[in-house]
This record gives structure tokens, C-alpha cells and sequence, in this order.
């Protein structure tokens, strides 16, 4: 028993040497996981927003499931409060000649898209596809085939559809912008998280700029 006691001793006595030594820290027990940690987590500082300035031969706007049946002041109100910005993007990108392209989610039809954000006859509506916008559906040829560069993304659900899409087209080259004040969910930590993830992700840094809608140039 006093042998075992020495042995232990000797070595937390080490490593407090070690310590001393070199400089390290001898990080104290820690929770097996995040779950055991949550309450303890610190919210990280918010990303930087940033002014866009783009090229309106080389863009695209894409409008990501703002129907009826997402876009409700009971289901996610934040979605309608955002729909001037929405609305207002929608324009200025028409007004520069910018593809306009709109997908619908679960079973809404291009006639459940909001009337303040619906597009004009001669834009696509796309559906079939899950949260990420590039599988399920032919997104990829028409930008490819439109020449596209850069993909502004904004819609419901940050989480959902603006996160996977905004970080989809950032792995397959493009050049993506979010509007954070043009995406929306059914909670706030849902966006905060999506903003975060958007702006620290690796690879997504180098090819995805958060902004706002009054911050973007045509």
C-alpha cells in the first residue's frame, strides 16, 4: 500500500516537472463529449459580414423554398419578416439581367411559392431534390450551362436548403453568397449556427461570403 502511494507520488510529481519544463498545461479531466459539456459551451463571436460586389454575367440568384407552407408567421416568422429584403434582391438581380432560379420542397408547387418572391413565367422552379439543391436535380448543368460563377442563396431552411446548397455549390467551384438577413428558420440558434458553419467549415471560407442584402452591388 505505501509502495502504491509512493509510485503515484512520483509520478504526479513528474508531472508537474514535465509541466514546469516544457511549458505544457495538464488539461483536467475532460466531459466524454460535447452532450456532457452543452450547458458550458461559449457562443463563439459572430462572422464578419462583408460587401459583395458582383458580376452580373457570371451570377445567379437562387430562392430556396419560400412557399406557403415554410414560410409562415406561425412556423417560422422570421421567413415572412424577411420577405421585403427577398423581394427587393429579386428585383435588383432582374433588373441586371441575373438568372433567377427558385426550388420548391416536399410537395409545394411552384403556385405555393409566396407571391411577393414568385417568379416571373420564364423562371425555373426546380423540385425533387433534398436540402442540398445539386443532388436530386439538374442544378449544376444549368449554371454550368449559364456560365455561372457565383450563386446568391437565400430561403428556408438556413439549416436546411441555404446551408447544403450555399455549401454544395462552394465544393463543386463556385463562388457562394448568403444573405444573412434572406435566410431563416424555425429558431434562432439554427441560423446562428448555419452562419457559423458557413464561415468556419473547412473550404468554405475561401468560397462563401456572408453578407446582407444592403451590402450586395450589382
Amino acid at each position: 500500500m505505501k509502495q502504491a502511494r509512493r509510485t503515484k507520488w512520483r509520478l504526479k510529481s513528474g508531472a508537474g516537472v514535465l509541466a514546469a519544463l516544457t511549458g505544457l498545461v495538464i488539461p483536467a479531466a475532460q466531459a466524454d463529449s460535447v452532450i456532457d459539456e452543452w450547458a458550458a459551451v461559449k457562443v463563439p463571436p459572430p462572422p464578419e459580414l462583408k460587401p459583395v460586389s458582383i458580376d452580373a454575367a457570371s451570377t445567379a440568384l437562387i430562392v430556396l423554398d419560400i412557399s406557403t407552407q415554410s414560410c409562415t408567421v406561425e412556423k417560422r416568422p422570421r421567413c415572412v419578416a424577411a420577405l421585403p429584403k427577398v423581394q427587393k434582391l429579386i428585383g435588383e438581380a432582374r433588373a441586371k439581367g441575373i438568372l433567377v432560379l427558385y426550388t420548391l420542397a416536399g410537395t409545394s408547387k411552384r403556385t405555393d411559392i409566396i407571391k411577393e418572391v414568385a417568379p416571373l413565367d420564364a423562371e425555373q422552379s426546380l423540385s425533387g431534390a433534398g436540402p442540398d439543391k445539386f443532388v436530386g436535380i439538374d442544378l449544376d448543368a444549368i449554371l454550368k450551362g449559364k456560365n455561372i460563377k457565383t450563386l446568391i442563396a437565400v430561403g428556408t431552411a438556413a439549416e436546411g436548403a441555404v446551408l447544403h446548397t450555399a455549401a454544395g455549390a462552394a465544393f463543386r467551384g463556385y463562388d457562394a453568397v448568403v444573405p444573412v438577413d434572406g435566410m431563416s428558420s424555425t429558431n434562432i440558434y439554427a441560423e446562428q449556427y448555419t452562419a457559423w458553419h458557413l464561415a468556419n467549415a473547412p473550404r468554405l471560407p475561401d468560397h462563401v461570403k456572408l453578407t446582407k442584402v444592403d451590402m450586395i452591388k450589382f
